[in-house]
């Protein structure tokens, strides 16, 4: 079970809902949302039996050995600013890891965190824009990540790409609820004080894909070999392909080439 002690410290402003199981934070916390929830309200979940990553896949959520948590924004945006909020979340999370761990922890663009060239964390953002407006209504900003390894290992399809924040260890949910309040004072701070630009040096600076060959994976399904030049001031990866020709991609995903 959560230690809320632990997971709010001294964040009065901070409502904390926790859950045994749901079937996406995401979508509770966004049914939450339509229903008027506060800003700085989290949903918590043990469990996750249809927890959803980017490009409508799913993600994995085993019982007991991850964070799975999804946080209402609200505040003045559009909804072209709301798309820093992935690079935000990122950015805490990755802080968040490497205060803990002490050892360093990457980025791969758009929203995935790795740790010893393994994911161990993946960060989904949505939200309702205002009838008639480009006003954002809400935001949600889900954060799955993987704090143990699951009993039995992870599933085969994702074993070679999949790791965890810890090794197996007997106070497991100890660390789970210390990185969520870990996460969430970063997280907090960094939506208080918007300042963009440092978010995006640091998000620059943690990237793993800059400098590198990646495979672009596009939404129609399509894929184009490239080398990743630089991540623009609008969060966008800017890369060349083997024609020469470059792009600045807002969607899709990469895969870095070995």
């Amino acid at each position: 079970m959560f230690d809320l002690s632990v997971i709010q410290k001294n964040r009065r402003d901070v409502c904390v809902l926790t859950y045994d199981t749901l079937a996406s934070t995401n979508a509770t916390a966004r049914e939450l949302a339509a229903r008027g929830a506060q800003d700085k309200t989290v949903v918590l979940s043990e469990h996750q039996s249809a927890g959803r990553g980017r490009m409508s896949r799913s993600f994995f959520s085993p019982d007991g050995t991850g964070i799975y948590m999804s946080v209402i924004v609200r505040r003045p945006m559009t909804a072209h600013n709301a798309t820093c909020l992935t690079t935000l979340a990122a950015v805490a999370t990755a802080q968040a890891i490497e205060s803990m761990i002490h050892r360093p922890v990457d980025i791969k663009w758009v929203n995935d965190i790795y740790l010893n060239e393994k994911k161990v964390c993946g960060i989904l953002c949505e939200g309702a824009v205002e009838p008639g407006t480009s006003r954002m209504q809400y935001a949600v900003i889900g954060i799955g990540v993987n704090v143990t390894p699951p009993m039995g290992g992870f599933p085969e399809e994702i074993q070679k790409i999949a790791g965890a924040v810890f090794d197996a260890v007997e106070d497991a949910n100890s660390l789970r609820d210390c990185l969520i309040g870990e996460i969430l004072d970063r997280l907090i701070f960094l939506l208080g004080r918007r300042d963009q630009p440092l978010c995006l040096a640091e998000y620059r600076r943690r990237s793993m894909v800059i400098g590198r060959d990646v495979t672009v994976h596009r939404v129609d399904g399509t894929s184009r070999a490239a080398r990743a030049l630089e991540i623009d001031d609008e969060y966008r990866l800017v890369v060349q392909y083997e024609s020469g020709e470059t792009a600045a991609l807002d969607g899709g995903e990469v895969s870095v080439r070995l």
